[in-house]
């Protein structure tokens, strides 16, 4: 059955068989239990803040670039961390995956969160947690959510080095500008259809499964993730920007399979970020000890399955912590 464009439901009716005593959701789904309440193009109210002023695409300097002088050590720290931080953040990464894996091409592609963009739009007020947030606060909550770790304190060399590296690369970027290519190109992108559970699964075994294996754990050498898990208890948590289904759709449209990115339909990329996202993963670190008071109070979004009912389990309350 196809859900009204304009309706909400209050959870994801996504499929009715029982769990089969897995947090892994069942395979089994039909096209009209799969649907997830996702509206299709249509034209929607705004309440975001005024528009601001885009700017043409920054370009940051290359690599060869970072200066032989202390401040350039410490860039070239703060770029190690990123592009290994369980290496080089060790104590404060709880999972297996490193900055890079979102922000690509150790943060500099457009489109998929560049640190050039970030940069100059710090402080500002975050909806998250309700205040203004600094640079260094909002790289402490990628920590505690995307690396499901713990903050480093602000002032920390691990800080400090990631600051470095952010600012050095954002040298010449204008301030308070929302440049072209920030964050996620999500302005405008709606699914032509309400994402589906079983389409999903299928665009996952045919474009995702090779990288990032076919139960979506991610791959390993050596004891390490080349390619990192999607879900279960090494992926992000629950309070991560990617868990949100227009965050991940937008994400996976622009980047991904990995350097083919653009090659999924609209309708492909949110009908896979739907299936990514109905799975488990590591509990929210605000987790208040009941997942529907946690939902009511830091999920309440049409945009996250925590909470909801997918093929028979509840997202969540099998969340490892």
């Amino acid at each position: 059955m196809m859900h009204s464009m304009h309706a909400w439901a209050p959870a994801f009716a996504l499929a009715l068989a029982a769990c089969s005593g897995s947090s892994q959701p069942s395979a089994s789904t039909s096209a009209a239990s799969s649907t997830a309440a996702v509206p299709a193009k249509a034209a929607t109210t705004s309440t975001a803040a005024p528009k601001q002023a885009v700017a043409k695409t920054f370009t940051p300097p290359p690599i060869d670039a970072i200066p032989d002088t202390p401040f350039g050590e410490m860039v070239r720290e703060g770029r190690a961390i990123f592009m290994d931080t369980q290496t080089h953040a060790k104590a404060y990464v709880g999972n297996g995956l490193r900055c890079s894996n979102c922000h690509l091409d150790a943060g500099r592609l457009a489109n998929a969160a560049p640190m050039w963009a970030a940069w100059g739009m710090y402080p500002t007020y975050r909806s998250k947690n309700g205040h203004v947030n600094t640079f260094a606060e909002r790289l402490q909550g990628c920590f505690r959510y995307s690396m499901n770790g713990k903050a480093p304190p602000p002032d920390s060399p691990v800080i400090v080095a990631l600051e470095s590296y952010v600012y050095w690369m954002s040298k010449g970027a204008p301030t308070g500008v929302a440049l072209a290519g920030r964050g996620y190109p999500k302005k405008g992108f709606k699914p032509p259809q309400p994402p589906d559970y079983a389409r999903g699964q299928h665009v996952f075994e045919t474009n995702c499964a090779l990288c990032h294996g076919k139960d979506g754990l991610g791959q390993k050498t050596a004891g390490r993730y080349v390619f990192p898990p999607l879900w279960g208890p090494h992926s992000f948590n629950w309070g991560a920007g990617m868990h949100k289904l227009d965050n991940a759709a937008a994400f996976i449209k622009a980047n991904m399979p990995l350097g083919r990115g653009g090659m999924l339909s609209d309708q492909d990329a949110w009908d896979v970020a739907l299936f990514m996202n109905a799975h488990e993963r590591p509990q929210d670190p605000r987790f208040t000890g009941s997942v529907a008071e946690t939902r009511k109070k830091f999920h309440h979004s049409k945009m996250s399955l925590y909470g909801t009912v997918v093929n028979g389990h509840l997202l969540g309350s099998g969340s490892p912590r």
